[in-house]
């Protein structure tokens, strides 16, 4: 089993999206039992929130299945529970820095690195207030990131 874990500021908008954008296009290609996916905050602003209600309704027009999230932050400890840790900007990057204490195994990357961009960023929404244009980014990094995961472990 693969197990990613997205993660971003406030687990209210871009990892929580990230979540359920790769959960849909693994649940159509009849691979749920290869992924565990889960998205979790860098902060501690929006612990227990749901996500935020335009992002929520972007998903919803685009028919992306959303299930119960609540906000949550990173952990160190989830730095063993996953395979792959995907963050969506360079602050992210630096507080996965501190909670986990490093990167020892490589696990964190930008979500757009699978893209072939190795330092593109995800703006946070909650700031640009282009949800329709974070959705279209997370599909197209989450889109190479499964072509990656199934071409690298060979799932299929």
């Amino acid at each position: 089993m693969i197990r990613i874990l997205f993660v971003c500021h406030g687990n209210i908008c871009r990892s929580v999206s990230a979540h359920y954008i790769l959960q849909d296009m693994i649940d159509k290609r009849g691979l749920s039992t290869e992924f565990q996916i889960d998205s979790a905050a860098t902060s501690t602003e929006e612990i227990g929130n749901a996500i935020y209600p335009p992002m929520r309704a972007e998903l919803e027009h685009r028919g992306i299945p959303i299930g119960n999230h609540r906000a949550r932050q990173v952990k160190r400890s989830d730095y063993d529970a996953w395979d792959y840790i995907i963050a969506m900007d360079s602050e992210n990057l630096y507080y996965l820095d501190r909670i986990l204490g490093g990167d020892p195994e490589e696990k964190v990357h930008y979500l757009m690195s699978y893209t072939g961009d190795v330092s593109r960023e995800i703006e946070d929404p909650w700031y640009t207030r282009k949800f329709a244009l974070c959705v279209d980014e997370i599909t197209e990094g989450c889109e190479a990131l499964l072509e990656f995961l199934i071409s690298s472990a060979s799932i299929l």
